[in-house]
């Protein structure tokens, strides 16, 4: 079954709750920076993990010491809760993270 679009009040209800995130046309988008190039790298091993356990995979753009990870359900043409359901854990995940260093 093909998940539901959300409502332009819901997303925006929704990316409230996520700092740092923005809508992006039908994309929820974040730009994560880290010190080394490296930890860009394990950061997205780390995000590659929780996408292939929700079978929902993000677009990443590996940069010099940064990650932007895109969402967007493509199969419903936009945004649905799988989008925000993985943003949020991501954002976990980067929390996480942060409080190891």
């Amino acid at each position: 079954m093909k998940p539901e679009l959300l409502s332009e009040s819901a997303v925006q209800q929704q990316v409230a709750a996520l700092p740092g995130w923005q809508v992006e046309g039908t994309e929820l988008v974040k730009e994560f920076r880290f010190a080394s190039y490296l930890e860009g790298i394990e950061f997205v091993r780390r995000v590659a993990v929780l996408a292939e356990k929700m079978n929902h995979h993000p677009d990443l753009l590996v940069g010099w010491r940064k990650v932007t990870v895109r969402l967007s359900t493509h199969s419903a043409g936009g945004l649905t809760g799988l989008d925000f359901a993985l943003a949020g854990q991501i954002a976990a995940a980067e929390a996480a993270a942060s409080n190891l260093t």
